[in-house]
């Protein structure tokens, strides 16, 4: 590391401690030439995930955008913002755990429904109108029932 006084390349560690919950670490140096001591900060470098839309778009990976959607799915039911947040979370991981650099909105959007599911059975079908896009009742009735069945057989 590059001492910012001297510009001397060589300097050791004397104090290291994780920041923002982990994913920061924050290191106190001491120049091997000049002496002073200074600060850096290291973090993961993640590279950026690109979401394929339907119509071929590509735009840089949001976890907002799947937390405002559940959020709209969940509204008015006993789901908690921790609850959430895990999801979110976890769909995240699992998408950067996949080390693909694209991935396809229909992929989230099914990563959302399944832990939408396990949830909350009235947001998962509120997500799943509006994702599937729902244009009459027997859909909607058809994606009732799977639902039902799936819950009578655990």
């Amino acid at each position: 590391m590059k001492c910012m006084y001297c510009e001397h390349t060589e300097s050791k560690v004397i104090d290291s401690r994780p920041t923002d919950e982990g994913t920061v670490i924050r290191r106190r140096r001491e120049c091997l030439r000049c002496g002073r001591r200074f600060t850096t900060y290291e973090k993961i470098e993640q590279t950026p995930m690109l979401v394929v839309k339907k119509d071929g778009r590509r735009e840089v990976f949001d976890p907002d955008k799947i937390r405002s959607g559940i959020l709209r799915a969940t509204e008015k039911r006993p789901v908690s913002i921790e609850q959430i947040d895990a999801l979110v979370e976890q769909i995240e991981k699992s998408l950067y755990n996949t080390l693909e650099r694209e991935v396809e909105s229909v992929k989230i959007g099914e990563l959302v429904m399944d832990g939408l599911k396990a949830l909350d059975p009235v947001a998962y079908v509120r997500f799943a109108s509006v994702y599937r896009q729902f244009t009459d009742i027997d859909t909607f009735r058809r994606e009732l029932e799977k639902l039902l069945a799936e819950t009578e057989t655990k």
